[in-house]
């Protein structure tokens, strides 16, 4: 078991944060594998042709990206802290990414080969020099075809996600706030997040604290940044999705569309992950009237339920929701995580 040991000054200075790295990091991981999530799936079939088309023609983009999509390490340079908190922007990040030499840089890509569940020939792609700065280059390319058009959408849902956390961490304090950021996640005794239940080393959160980054679903898993000189940060797939689902004949989301009428299914399905009735109106485009008289209803079937946190009423699927809905009868498993550090390996 993995823990993260914070004294009380590293928990007073530790604060949500925004990385569009992140969000890169994780589009090119899902992009870089089949498809199994039927939520991803017209974002996914969108963008391949372009994805496969960058990868086939550069050696160093394919290995670079077959590397940190089969991996239990990410190297070091594509899992670094967020500088800026909310306000990171990519051109931070890639600028912090180029400064990273090739020695460093070369150990690291070592590590994560020794880490992964495939074959990795370093040597038929690694080549030349300046190998951050190339990195930093492919992400830009990858940001800009891929994921720049639909950010202010996908910012909107992390910062739903924020804010629905810092409700509970003002009415409750850390150790609701960090629940279920993982598959593992959990607050242990007085000073400590569990983040992994395999075998791995501590680490002790310094007085600086430490960052919590949530990045939209495209890929699974949750992984922690660690570099000297930056606190730690660890990044959870916010609950949610990283496209628009579609309602297509014959799928469940009409059924449910029939059963419950437009309005109430739609909401239903936006609680995937836990918002007030303002933010639901604002994501779905309805006045807040026919938002409340929705979610009355939802609430009288014992669908959805809400909890206040702080001055906020915030709504979530109850289980019996959550089998309506999905289908399933808890929440849907993140995945095997993913990590610079993922879950203490």
């Amino acid at each position: 078991m993995v823990l993260l040991r914070l004294d009380s000054h590293a928990l007073s200075r530790s604060r949500f944060a925004l990385s569009p790295l992140a969000e890169t990091l994780g589009a090119a991981i899902a992009l870089s594998r089949p498809c199994t999530d039927p939520w991803l799936a017209p974002w996914h079939a969108r963008h391949q042709a372009a994805f496969r088309a960058v990868l086939d023609a550069d050696p160093f983009a394919r290995g670079m990206v077959a590397l940190i999509g089969s991996t239990k390490y990410l190297p070091d340079h594509v899992s670094l802290s967020p500088p800026d908190g909310m306000r990171t922007r990519l051109h931070d990040e890639l600028a912090q990414m180029a400064l990273v030499p090739d020695q460093a840089l070369g150990k690291s890509l070592r590590l994560a080969v020794e880490a992964s569940w495939e074959r990795h020939d370093l040597g038929a792609w690694l080549t030349g020099r300046n190998w951050a700065a190339r990195t930093a280059k492919l992400f830009q390319r990858l940001w800009d075809t891929h994921l720049a058009a639909d950010w202010p959408r996908r910012r909107a849902l992390l910062e739903r996600d924020v804010s629905y956390r810092a409700g509970l961490l003002a009415a409750y304090g850390w150790p609701r706030a960090v629940e279920r950021m993982n598959r593992h996640s959990a607050w242990v005794g007085a000073d400590a997040i569990r983040f992994s239940n395999r075998p791995g080393h501590d680490r002790v959160v310094g007085p600086q604290g430490m960052l919590f980054v949530p990045y939209t679903r495209a890929a699974r898993g949750s992984w922690l940044c660690e570099a000297p000189g930056l606190p730690y940060a660890l990044v959870y797939p916010a609950r949610g999705t990283g496209d628009r689902p579609s309602v297509r004949p014959g799928t469940r989301d009409q059924a449910l569309a029939r059963l419950l009428g437009t309005g109430r299914a739609a909401i239903l399905r936006a609680l995937e992950r836990p918002a007030t009735s303002s933010e639901l109106a604002a994501e779905l485009d309805l006045s807040l009237g026919t938002v409340g008289g929705h979610l009355a209803v939802l609430r009288e079937a014992d669908l959805v339920v809400g909890e206040r946190t702080g001055r906020r009423v915030v709504y979530r699927r109850t289980d019996a929701g959550e089998v309506l809905a999905t289908g399933a009868t808890a929440m849907p498993d993140t995945g095997t995580p993913l990590g610079g550090r993922p879950d203490g390996r």
